[in-house]
């Protein structure tokens, strides 16, 4: 019989399947769940845009665009990201658009590593950045980040992490899972550190636009960062266009021509039908941004101040639409939490050490969902919470 494990390479077993997917699996097999598990916006594409996406079906051919994407949606992209934080990209040598910010990962990491180099990553973080880094060659390190410091990592402690062997520091922020946002000092300091090293920093700052009470720090706009700076960004969040999959990567013209080859072999371009909609989430979209923001800003402070209420100890998160709190005071570990709260409530949170160090003994809660089921949801919680 033929051993089909021999065909499979050896980085592939240096991954585990996701233990966030398999969660949501056991989720979505039960009735009467209430999910505060996916990270997906609740909100439908804004019709306007997802008609412009329809309509582009009727008006225009619909085939291959440019690799490095329509030229009218690099040009948005680039007035769009000069207008908010003030750092200008040239459309034709550093703007590339992807399939969502998941294929702008491969295709940075699979350009940047050798086998055996090493990419920092604080974490908690998205449970796909460790995993990218491995499928490419490289070797992810691991900084850990606390509620004792805002969920930001120590620069000290990027540092120390600093090897022969670096490529790059990866920082996600607004951060999944915590909701954390970073300083302007400390960003000021990883770059700082980055030019001192001469190495990149990569920032996935997908949920840019969903800050609260606080300014983005943009980390290509701080002052010299640009140059050694890979932003990546996408329209998931901002306008509730996960399905649709459009990203892209901003960065020097050198390094976005190698991450073009990567793109240009595996996708060729981005679907055609989301990029015409992506350019209407440019030009029209902001009205709803602003509805979206505020309606998860209301969302947060329910959440934050319930679980504190409940004698779940929460940091107020600043960003995204995560909430991270402690469930030390149950005697339980999230993994545990998360499994029993789901039996007995019926309501599915993530277990913290699905993304990494530093989220033992947390639960991952989604805000975005309606009022009413957060409401229910929470009403299950504090039930829940009366045995300990």
């Amino acid at each position: 019989m033929t051993d089909f494990r021999s065909f499979i390479a050896d980085r592939i077993d240096k991954v585990p399947i996701s233990g966030l997917h398999k969660f949501f699996g056991i989720a979505a097999s039960m009735p009467d769940v209430i999910s505060l598990g996916v990270g997906e916006p609740d909100f439908a594409t804004p019709a306007r845009i997802a008609k412009a996406g329809f309509d582009a079906v009727y008006e225009k051919p619909i085939g291959y665009t440019a690799n490095a994407g329509l030229i009218e949606l690099r040009e948005a992209i680039s007035a769009h990201i000069d207008r908010l934080y003030g750092v200008s990209y040239d459309i034709h040598r550093e703007i590339l658009v992807t399939v969502g910010v998941s294929e702008a990962l491969k295709c940075v990491f699979s350009a940047i590593c050798n086998d055996g180099d090493e990419i920092i990553v604080p974490q908690p973080c998205f449970v796909a950045y460790e995993p990218e880094i491995i499928f490419s060659g490289g070797v992810p390190v691991r900084v850990i980040c606390t509620a004792e410091n805002n969920f930001e990592p120590d620069p000290q402690d990027i540092r120390a992490a600093i090897t022969d062997k670096t490529k790059a520091i990866f920082i996600g922020y607004p951060n999944n899972p915590t909701g954390a946002t970073l300083s302007r000092e400390t960003a000021l300091e990883i770059v700082k550190i980055a030019e001192e090293a001469n190495i990149l920093v990569i920032s996935d700052e997908i949920y840019d636009r969903l800050v609260y009470g606080i300014d983005h720090v943009c980390i290509s706009a701080l002052p010299g960062a640009k140059e050694r700076t890979v932003l990546l960004g996408g329209f998931s969040k901002t306008y509730a266009m996960t399905g649709w999959r459009v990203g892209y990567i901003c960065a020097n013209g050198e390094l976005l021509e190698a991450f073009s080859k990567i793109h240009q072999y595996a996708v060729m371009s981005a679907p055609t039908i989301s990029q015409f909609a992506a350019l209407a989430a440019l030009k029209i979209g902001e009205p709803f941004v602003t509805e979206m923001h505020e309606k998860y800003d209301r969302r947060r402070q329910f959440v934050v101040s319930s679980l504190n209420e409940m004698g779940l100890e929460c940091f107020e998160p600043t960003g995204a639409f995560y909430a991270f709190p402690s469930i030390r005071s149950t005697g339980l570990n999230g993994d545990e939490f998360a499994n029993k709260l789901l039996v007995e409530e019926q309501v599915a949170v993530v277990p913290g050490s699905s993304f990494g160090l530093g989220g033992d003994d947390h639960v991952r809660v989604a805000y975005c969902k309606s009022m009413n089921e957060i409401e229910t949801a929470f009403e299950r919680i504090g039930k829940f919470l009366k045995q300990f």
